[in-house]
Formats: structure tokens, sequence, C-alpha cells
């Protein structure tokens, strides 16, 4: 038990079974807060263009003569 405290590890919030309780002042269930460090953003603006040029090289250096003659 004492592992999953360090881990980070938090029992899940039951779910609400007592619907009428709320009736009378409904509001959005809580949020979320979890951290957004960055996100994949900055990673893919390198790798996307590195993996355009990479298939234009393998494109023209192997099927740039590959035409079908008429």
């Amino acid at each position: 038990m004492e592992n999953e405290e360090k881990n980070g590890y938090q029992e899940p919030v039951p779910t609400e079974t007592d619907y009428e309780a709320h009736q009378a002042d409904p509001k959005p269930a809580p949020t979320v807060n979890e951290p957004d460090n960055e996100g994949a953003g900055p990673a893919m603006k390198w790798i996307i263009p590195i993996v355009i040029v990479i298939l234009l090289v393998v494109y023209f250096l192997y099927f740039r003569n590959n035409v079908s003659q008429p």
C-alpha cells in the first residue's frame, strides 16, 4: 500500500449514485488537474519535417526513373 502512495496512486473517486440529492443544485463535475508539460508539439515540430525530407530523398533516389513508357 505504501508503494502505491509513493508512486502517486490515488484511490478513484466513487461514482455518484444519489442523483436526487443534487437536483436542487446541479453543477458540473470537478475538473481533472493534469500538468501539461509542453506536450508533443516541440518534438513534432522537428520530427515531421525530418521525416518528410527523408521520404523525399527516398522517393527521388528510388522512384524518379520509374515512369511508364507509352
